[in-house]
């Protein structure tokens, strides 16, 4: 049947050409089918299995339990996904999915090969070569899309959920505070800076030096202590962190005034530091002091502190800088914006990075804001904002809600009311047997009781608005320019540190959880190290997930399990039992 093919000028030159390029044509015909491809994908699915050996057996890394490793493709967790992709990245993996091949060609002999004749053998081998050559790698390639795909969305999710949570811990309010920013070399950098955030005094002290340096370190942090009444400590958990934190709590316990200390992450605070942004805030001050105010202000104010430093240097997901960056910036920014928007902003002391989150305010009018605000001084009310330039109507419709003014006659501009809307405040007050006057201090306890004995509907109606804008209204005159973080457990501050060695099993302690992954939390117990507490050691009860149970920022009560002082790890349990 084949010798008619021959043809050496389209070079076939023998029957087996013929034969070959006959099954070529086949292979290309399987392998566009698109309902084999349909089913082959659907059972790989449903039955491979996601591979990896090491690429080098030799080479230890981070990537050993990945080494001979197999997990069905149907049940693969996200982060294992990603912890793959970034080793086979990073050469250390070869990553593959398997799956039984006869299996997967007998899908496609009983779809095609239908005649037991002289050429069903040829017909089966061009069909297994469509599989093998064409249909599996490209099969393979698109599922392990997917799984990253679907990983990225979960990460991004996760990542933004923490975000959300982080932006959100309680302020320690009202306090003079102390940032150390630890180094072992050039120093440790100390800032002090006012309730409002305003730096008052900087140096730079050398706790991991010789003992006369030691010394004089102590010396100087505790005259800025007493000097400035200084209350808190904050210490960044960076390099020199655990010495820092010992050498603190030293001092402490050598001192009779009140002070406690907190660890507190310093993701992005170097790169704050060198922005134009922290040069615009504080250009007497070198760059490295800069981060000290940095880590003293994220303790006062997370979130005022947070929203200059670009959302995924903030350091709280898994595998950040392996995620698509558009949609990773465009779902952490509206964390951002949601979570200023909740909080609100104080109009005469908020900065132009934390206006620009505001609801309808660009970078410019920000800065125009703060201009106006340095030229005429503080705002007197939320009206005298259309003073501003470029802040039109539109933008004032937009804004004006989010933005609190404490220092204005109108006790309405120091709530979350709209403009728009104090008329129908006003007359809610007159109706309810109030006046302005009255929310002042602390707010109108009696106003929900009054508005139940006359009718949410009536009340409504006779204010001219609907009935979730009264409760909304109502809401804000009770607690008025309430702060929802108020209402959050306050963080944990400590007087003395531990060291991994003085960690037993079996020992109950408290602590912070400071991220929240798909496997586990990690949670600060007051040594250098987090404890992670794993998935299954979180709950008595079967979860299906940490952040069912665990959100950043969480106190929680933990019990160590297990102490690996080698590795620096440590394995810590939630659970009430063993």
């Amino acid at each position: 049947m084949a010798e008619k093919y021959i043809n050496a000028e389209k070079g076939v030159e023998t029957a087996d050409d013929a034969i070959q390029g006959a099954m070529d044509i086949i292979a290309e015909n399987v392998s566009d089918n698109a309902e084999i491809r349909k089913r082959l994908k659907n059972i790989i699915r449903l039955n491979g299995f996601i591979v990896s050996k090491a690429a080098d057996a030799e080479k230890d890394s981070v990537y050993s339990a990945y080494y001979d490793f197999s997990e069905p493709v149907n049940k693969i967790a996200g982060h294992r996904i990603l912890a793959l992709n970034r080793g086979e990245r990073e050469g250390f993996l070869k990553v593959g999915i398997e799956i039984e091949d006869d299996r997967c060609l007998n899908i496609i002999y009983r779809l095609l090969v239908t005649a037991n004749n002289e050429c069903a053998e040829t017909v089966k081998n061009a069909c297994a070569d469509a599989y093998s050559r064409l249909i599996f790698p490209s099969v393979e390639t698109e599922i392990r899309s997917e799984l990253t795909d679907k990983a990225d969305e979960q990460a991004i999710k996760l990542f933004a959920l923490n975000l959300r949570q982080l932006l959100m811990q309680p302020p320690v309010k009202r306090h003079t505070a102390i940032g150390l920013d630890p180094g072992y070399r050039t120093g440790c950098k100390l800032a002090v800076v006012d309730p409002t955030g305003r730096v008052l005094d900087t140096a730079v002290i050398y706790p991991t030096h010789n003992e006369q340096q030691v010394q004089k370190s102590k010396q100087t942090l505790k005259n800025m202590i007493k000097k400035y009444h200084a209350e808190i400590i904050a210490i960044g958990n960076g390099t020199a962190s655990k010495e820092t934190e010992m050498f603190t709590a030293e001092c402490i316990s050598e001192i009779d005034d009140k002070v406690s200390y907190m660890v507190v992450s310093e993701a992005g605070a170097s790169v704050y530091s060198a922005s134009k942004l922290a040069a615009a805030e504080m250009p007497d001050l070198d760059l490295t002091l800069r981060s000290a105010v940095s880590i003293a202000r994220r303790l006062q104010d997370p979130l005022a502190e947070l929203v200059k430093i670009e959302p995924k240097a903030i350091g709280v997901g898994q595998y950040q800088h392996d995620m698509p960056q558009k949609q990773l910036g465009e779902a952490l920014d509206g964390v951002v914006e949601d979570c200023v928007n909740n909080v609100g902003a104080d109009l005469n002391t908020a900065s132009p990075a934390l206006l620009s989150r505001v609801a309808g305010l660009s970078s410019t009018v920000s800065k125009n804001i703060v201009a106006y605000r340095e030229e005429n001084g503080a705002f007197h009310s939320r009206s005298e904002l259309k003073k501003v330039p470029k802040l039109g109507p539109k933008t004032f419709e937009q804004c004006a809600g989010f933005l609190r003014v404490p220092e204005s006659k109108n006790p309405l501009d120091h709530t979350a009311v709209h403009p728009e809307s104090y008329t129908a405040a006003e007359k809610l007050l007159e109706l309810c047997g109030y006046t302005t006057a009255d929310i002042i201090n602390g707010g109108v306890d009696g106003l929900r009781e009054k508005i139940k004995n006359i009718g949410e509907t009536t009340a409504a109606e006779k204010i001219g608005v609907g009935v979730p804008t009264l409760n909304d209204i109502a809401d804000e005159l009770t607690k008025p320019g309430r702060d929802p973080r108020d209402e959050l457990p306050p963080p944990l501050l400590r007087t003395d540190v531990l060291d991994i060695k003085d960690l037993k099993p079996g020992m109950e302690l408290k602590g912070t959880v400071r991220n929240v992954i798909d496997f586990g939390a990690f949670v600060d117990i007051g040594v250098h190290q987090d404890g992670l507490v794993h998935i299954s050691q979180i709950s008595d009860k079967r979860i299906n997930h940490p952040s069912d149970v665990l959100k950043v920022g969480d106190v929680v009560n933990v019990r160590i399990l297990s102490v690996d002082t080698t590795k620096g790890r440590i394995s810590l349990t939630m659970k009430n039992n063993s």
